[in-house]
């Protein structure tokens, strides 16, 4: 049988918001437009696969404002959850698969 972890709650709650966070940073990028600043659209057969673009317009500051908001965030909650004092607890041989159900949690 797989070992358990008694994850601390402040680790289950920052790798939860982890998951979000990064979620909700996903389905912006989905929704923006392929090129930060305003470029033509483009076409190109050339390589192995035809790759096309359509014009971009561009992102609005606003939109470039709410990507840095939850990239940074993104990067406060990886260094909260991956320097966690939970991790100095668990032996170096066991952290890969503590870190992995960390990730899962929510799955079981």
């Amino acid at each position: 049988m797989a070992k358990t972890y008694d994850f601390p709650s402040d680790l289950l709650a920052g790798q939860e918001e982890l998951h979000q966070v990064r979620a909700e940073l996903l389905a912006l990028l989905k929704r923006l437009p392929w090129s930060v600043d305003p470029l033509d659209g483009f076409s190109d057969d050339n390589g192995w696969r035809k790759i096309e673009r359509p014009a971009s317009p561009g992102w609005t500051p606003d939109e470039q404002a709410e990507v840095e908001k939850l990239r940074e965030r993104e990067r406060e909650l990886a260094v909260f959850v991956s320097c966690h004092r939970f991790w100095a607890e668990v032996a170096t041989e066991e952290k890969v698969e503590a870190r992995t159900r960390l990730k899962h949690v929510r799955e079981s």
